[in-house]
């Protein structure tokens, strides 16, 4: 298993790379997947026996193609913009938002939302979003990663005599796979479009 971690990541292919040119890349990159984050918290897609909310896709995805580091920094910005009160994720609203929508039932998947955000990062590193294999293995452990914090929360919130599973586990699978093959797909693509405009 390669985990050389030397790889250009996605937001590194493309722009500046040094200096204060690469400071306002990252700075807009930041905004522009703090955006993607919230946007993609909002959207249900029609599924059984749960709609699909593309909230994990675009947590994995980003921290792919950001890296562990500026994927971080976005990642927690994310968290900031909605510890104050905005509506940016998937069950927050008018009337439920803040820090105490976050202490909530999602709020031990927020955490894992942080942790897989590294942990892609790292991934893509070490060059495993350059394959539909490798990323579809980093997608899982992503998965995995925000799935164990979460059931943890659950657990410790509501009682482990309660079912945690059937609430927090079970009825997303379906939707999980489905986003897994969508993410496996996506970046490698755009890596090989990043090799043609090169060629």
């Amino acid at each position: 298993m390669n985990l050389t971690m030397n790889r250009n990541v996605l937001a590194e292919a493309f722009g500046a790379n040094e200096g204060a040119a690469l400071r306002v890349k990252q700075l807009a990159l930041v905004v522009l997947g703090i955006a993607f984050l919230a946007v993609a918290a909002k959207i249900k897609v029609p599924m059984w026996p749960v709609p699909i909310t593309m909230g994990t896709f675009a947590v994995l995805t980003l921290g792919a193609a950001y890296g562990a580091r500026l994927g971080l920094v976005t990642v927690l910005g994310y968290m900031i913009v909605g510890a104050f009160g905005f509506d940016v994720f998937a069950g927050s609203s008018a009337e439920k938002f803040g820090l105490e929508y976050m202490m909530g039932g999602t709020g031990g998947y927020l955490v894992g939302y942080v942790l897989a955000t590294v942990a892609l990062g790292a991934l893509a590193r070490a060059g495993w979003d350059r394959s539909v294999t490798k990323m579809g293995g980093a997608m899982l452990l992503g998965n995995v990663i925000i799935y164990v914090p979460g059931l943890i929360w659950l657990g410790m919130l509501y009682g482990w005599d309660k079912p945690i599973l059937a609430w927090g586990l079970t009825p997303f699978l379906i939707g999980d796979v489905l986003k897994l093959a969508l993410a496996a797909l996506v970046l490698p693509a755009a890596w090989k479009l990043v090799g043609r405009a090169r060629g």
